[in-house]
């Protein structure tokens, strides 16, 4: 069993990483989804063995990659920010973008809200955002051999 912390869109609130650390040292992988690829950079840098970070709209400055597939136990993710995907009026690219590279999960962020849907058998997950705008949220990742369980954390 095998576990990540999803994040995304924290937009420069570094005292709120910084309350995750906790919760960062005893996950297995962390992954920023952008916006701002200098924080999820930051967090790579203490924890560089287990952090993916992915470049965002708002990330001038790349830091990261600008999308990626992670293998975690048996399950195939699809990480990318969601701007590239037109995510704010549809969900369906990012379906068949994922779908494309035989991944069964899709994470993105970009819209701030956390959710969680399922098209054409691809889990999309949106953890929501960290910044100093509006609640705060994070995705909890538990993933066991084929099977992920996903849970949207309030902050």
């Amino acid at each position: 069993m095998k576990t990540a912390v999803v994040i995304s869109d924290s937009h420069g609130n570094i005292s709120r990483l910084n309350e995750l650390k906790t919760i960062f040292a005893e996950s297995d992988y962390i992954i920023h989804l952008g916006d701002t690829s200098s924080d999820g950079s930051a967090v790579r840098s203490e924890f560089p063995d287990k952090t993916a970070v992915i470049n965002g709209n708002c990330d001038f400055i790349k830091l990261g990659e600008d999308e990626a597939v992670i293998e975690i136990e048996n399950v195939k993710i699809f990480a990318t920010h969601g701007h590239l995907y037109s995510v704010k009026s549809t969900l369906s690219k990012l379906a068949a973008r994922a779908k494309e590279l035989n991944c069964s999960i899709a994470l993105y962020g970009h819209t701030h809200s956390a959710r969680e849907d399922v098209i054409g058998g691809v889990t999309l997950i949106n953890p929501g955002n960290l910044s100093k705008y509006s609640r705060n949220s994070y995705c909890y990742l538990v993933i066991n051999g084929d099977k992920a369980v996903a849970k949207t954390v309030l902050l």
